[in-house]
């Protein structure tokens, strides 16, 4: 029979590559919206997959609780993926009530709907690395105490724990996923690697001669958003509900990363980055690595795409994409003459 799998947070880096996971496995997947994101925002990265069409929209609200309550009882999903969140830890300070809205009560909400209407179904709980914070172990694995540094660090804390609450209090299959840093082409432009790989992009096509960034010594594991997707769905097949680190157990700094993007374009990171103090963070996580040794024991997963790859692949897709964005230009500038 076939599974149906509701994700929030569809439209972002993971419900895009997590809805084509699931589709070639078989599934129906629902997808959560809200009706107040544009419609062509909805859709750009589940067209950049091919998707688009196979991926049915409900509408919703994490925030509004009556409105998760209704999907759960229309649709009875078997698996419930909540990667929705305000996800941007910069805006977090500036946008802190809604981070914690969101982000925090969301899941909350989410878990609540469940209980009420699919108390059978299995959930799984986008966790974070950012949640380590202030690190107080070299590597941080399941066990490593939390020490959260920004406002969107604490509301996904909140949401962890809350997830291991419901679980223990009602008795439900659910999973968390602490994730660390994974990217891909459909990152995010605030998010510093596609930043730098956007940047990287116009600055070999001409249209800039400059990149500013913040904190180059940050140290970050960075895996591929492709591969970190199926963990997900790996967690939700266990018989037992659990946490898991999702890692590739290798850190590098944002220094390192940034000159394998600019090497792949032919140019040199240092006649072309600038430190600019805006775009370091009030609170500064300095460095984070995991240990996947647990997912790899008990999933059987681990990472399969090395950070050299991973931004080969987002900076040949940023040149597509800004070599497109001139194309049109000209084209607009030669049809008004």
């Amino acid at each position: 029979m076939t599974k149906r799998a509701l994700i929030t947070g569809l439209t972002g880096q993971d419900g895009a590559y997590l809805a084509r996971s699931l589709l070639t496995k078989g599934y129906e997947v629902l997808g959560l919206v809200r009706r107040s994101a544009s419609a062509e925002f909805m859709q750009e990265r589940l067209k950049w997959l091919g998707i688009h069409g196979d991926v049915r929209l409900v509408d919703g609200d994490m925030i509004d609780l009556s409105s998760l309550i209704r999907i759960c009882r229309e649709n009875q999903p078997d698996e419930i993926y909540n990667l929705a969140a305000q996800s941007f830890v910069t805006s977090s300070w500036s946008q802190p009530f809604l981070t914690g809205e969101v982000t925090a009560l969301g899941a909350t909400n989410l878990l609540e709907a469940m209980r009420l209407e699919v108390p059978g179904a299995r959930f799984y709980q986008a966790s974070s690395s950012e949640m380590y914070g202030l690190v107080q172990q070299p590597v941080q694995s399941e066990s490593t105490p939390f020490y959260p540094r920004s406002p969107y660090a604490v509301a996904k804390l909140y949401a962890h724990w809350i997830a291991v609450n419901y679980r223990e209090s009602f008795d439900l299959h659910v999973s968390s996923g602490i994730l660390f840093n994974h990217e891909s082409p459909l990152r995010g432009i605030e998010f510093v690697t596609r930043k730098v790989t956007d940047g990287v992009a116009r600055i070999k096509l001409g249209l800039t001669d400059k990149l500013k960034l913040g904190n180059l010594d940050a140290r970050r594991d960075w895996g591929h958003a492709a591969d970190y997707v199926e963990a997900m769905w790996a967690m939700l097949q266990q018989d037992i509900p659990d946490d898991y680190v999702i890692a590739t157990g290798r850190t590098t700094t944002v220094r390192q990363m940034c000159q394998i993007a600019f090497s792949h374009a032919g140019l040199n990171m240092e006649d072309h980055v600038e430190v600019d103090p805006a775009f370091i963070r009030p609170a500064e996580v300095d460095v984070l690595i995991g240990d996947p040794s647990k997912a790899k024991r008990v999933l059987g997963w681990e990472a399969t795409t090395d950070l050299e790859t991973m931004m080969r692949e987002m900076v040949d897709a940023d040149l597509v994409r800004v070599g497109f964005e001139i194309q049109k230009d000209r084209a607009r500038v030669e049809a008004h003459g």
